[in-house]
Formats: C-alpha cells, sequence, structure tokens
C-alpha cells in the first residue's frame, strides 16, 4: 500500500500547487463572467492559470494510478493533504510567514488524518463488480446531494454561496474518484473493456465539468468559506461509496473510536485552516494569535488585488 499512499500524498501536493496558481489567476475576474466561458477564455492567456491546469492533469495522473493500484477508501482521504500542502505553498509564493495557528492545524490535520487511514486500514473491493441497480441508486444519492448544493449556490450569494459551490464540487470530485477506480478495475480486463465502460466516458463529460465548476467557485468568494467544502466533502463521497458500494473492507471494533477521534482531528483541522489569513480575502494583520502576516509591496504597505483586497487570496483540491 505505500505505493498508492505515496502517489495520492503526490497528487495532493500537485493539486495544491493548482490551487494556488489558480486562485491568483481567477481572482480578478469581475462576478458578471460567473458561469461563462469567456472567464475560461480570459484566464487561458494567464501563465498562472496555465500552469495550474499543468499541475491538475500530473495531478490526476497520480491519484487515478493512486486509485487503481489502491482502493477508493485509502486514496481520497489522503488528498485532504492538499489543504496543508496549500498553505504552505501559498506562505512561499506570496512570502507569508505561517503562525502557530498555521502549524497547530497542520500538526492536527496530520495527525487525523494519520489516525483514519491506520484504524480503519481499508482494503479489498470490487469496483468492476457492483450491479447496474446499485451503481443507479448511489448515483442518484449522490447526485441528489450535489443537486441541492448547486441550486443553494445559485440561489445565494458571498460567503454562502461559495461554501455551498465548494460542497458541490467536493462531492463531483468524490464522485469522479469513484469513476476512475470503476475504470482502473475494468483495465485489468484489457483495453477493450475500458472503453466499453459506461464509467470510462462519465469521466470524459463530468471531468471539464468538474473544472467548470471549479473555476466557479474559485471566483465566487473566498476560500475560508468554500475550502472546507471541497476538501472533506470529496473524501467523504468517495469513502462512502468505497465501503458501501465497493465493499471495501475496513477495521471494526475499537479501531472505529480511534478513527472516530482522527475524524475529530482531520474536521477541527480543516476547518482552523480554512480560517488562515492565507487563504483569507481579508487582511489579518492586526491580530495577536500567531497567524500568518500579510506580504507588503515595495513601499511595505500591503499587496491589494481587487478593491484594495490582499494577494494572499488563494485557492481546491
Amino acid at each position: 500500500m505505500l505505493l498508492p499512499i505515496g502517489l495520492a500524498l503526490v497528487a495532493a501536493a500537485l493539486n495544491a500547487t493548482a490551487s494556488v496558481l489558480q486562485r491568483r489567476a481567477a481572482r480578478d475576474e469581475p462576478d458578471e463572467r460567473e458561469f461563462s466561458f469567456r472567464m475560461l477564455l480570459d484566464l487561458a492567456r494567464r501563465p498562472d492559470w496555465i500552469g495550474g491546469i499543468t499541475a491538475i492533469l500530473a495531478g490526476f495522473l497520480a491519484q487515478a494510478t493512486a486509485l487503481t493500484l489502491g482502493g477508493v477508501a485509502i486514496v481520497q482521504p489522503l488528498l485532504v493533504a492538499e489543504l496543508p500542502f496549500t498553505i504552505l505553498l501559498a506562505a512561499l509564493v506570496f512570502h507569508l510567514r505561517p503562525g502557530g495557528r498555521e502549524w497547530w492545524s497542520i500538526g492536527a490535520l496530520a495527525v487525523g488524518l494519520a489516525a483514519v487511514v491506520f484504524a480503519l486500514s481499508p482494503h479489498g473491493g470490487h469496483a468492476a463488480q457492483v450491479s447496474g441497480p446499485a451503481w443507479a441508486l448511489a448515483s442518484g444519492a449522490t447526485g441528489a446531494v450535489f443537486g441541492v448544493a448547486l441550486v443553494v449556490g445559485l440561489r445565494t450569494s458571498g460567503p454562502p454561496r461559495a461554501a455551498a459551490f465548494g460542497i458541490a464540487t467536493g462531492v463531483l470530485f468524490g464522485y469522479i474518484a469513484v469513476l476512475v477506480t470503476a475504470v482502473g478495475a475494468e483495465y485489468g480486463q484489457g483495453l477493450h473493456a475500458v472503453l466499453t465502460a459506461w464509467q470510462t466516458w462519465a469521466v470524459v463529460v463530468l471531468g471539464p465539468a468538474s473544472f467548470f465548476l471549479l473555476q466557479n467557485t474559485l471566483q465566487a468568494g473566498n476560500l475560508v468559506a468554500s475550502q472546507p467544502g471541497m476538501t472533506l466533502a470529496n473524501p467523504l463521497v468517495a469513502t462512502t461509496w468505497g465501503v458501501v458500494v465497493f465493499q471495501e473492507q475496513v477495521r471494526g471494533g475499537g479501531w472505529l473510536a480511534l478513527a472516530g477521534a482522527g475524524g475529530v482531528l482531520l474536521v477541527a483541522g480543516t476547518l482552523a485552516l480554512a480560517r488562515s489569513p492565507l487563504l483569507s480575502d481579508e487582511d489579518d494583520s492586526g491580530s495577536d494569535d500567531g497567524a500568518a502576516d500579510p506580504p507588503e509591496d515595495r513601499d511595505g504597505g500591503p499587496v491589494s488585488g481587487r478593491a484594495g483586497q490582499p494577494e494572499s487570496r488563494v485557492h481546491r483540491s
């Protein structure tokens, strides 16, 4: 299991790179271009955005390989590591210094993630043997959650809009990981099985759709609102599929208590990191809680983006 675990962490690091680069490119897009292809055309002319796309593609290849070699219930939770990677990369790119809140939160998230993966120790599973009715029922339930989150996002504004879009994006990413796992299972039967599997063509359709939704999530508001949903919904959806639908085996008994404690640390670390000034639109330089300091321009003032907002507004995975 070391290889899929390593590949999952590489994918998380690449996704974090894409998050920072894409958020830096998308932050100045006007609201009226939301859900428009003109926004994508504008972004395609920006080197940061192109670099982010390259990182996304490399991360997807690493993730797909990990999902083929290991179960979805062990690979997807590891992608939560994208958030601390994003924090550290944002600090590097925007010349920020992570404070005590960031380091403690990263530690809590790392310990929680390790506890969950070690305690549950997912293994086995039969993605290629899931029946059509089971696929239809589970896909319908996932689609309902996605649809509710998307509609809420479309009917609200501000932080609630970004939060709802973040949840919708996380759910869609989790479902795509499920589809990729099924495609990887078909690969053992040869290329013909892959090309004739409906999951392959579902990935072809939903992949670009998820990318389009991600760009709009990044544009909708700051990551304090959208990041928790994107970070937590993805592994929650994928792990549920892995255990319930693909029948991947996890350890029970006292191990569930350890997994639960790890889950609490994981969620707490994620929520705390999502509130970091390194991801925020607001200037938190006046706080005294050891949080990161904002970047400064050549004259010693805060670096500003649109409407005087600090450059530290960055994005995903």
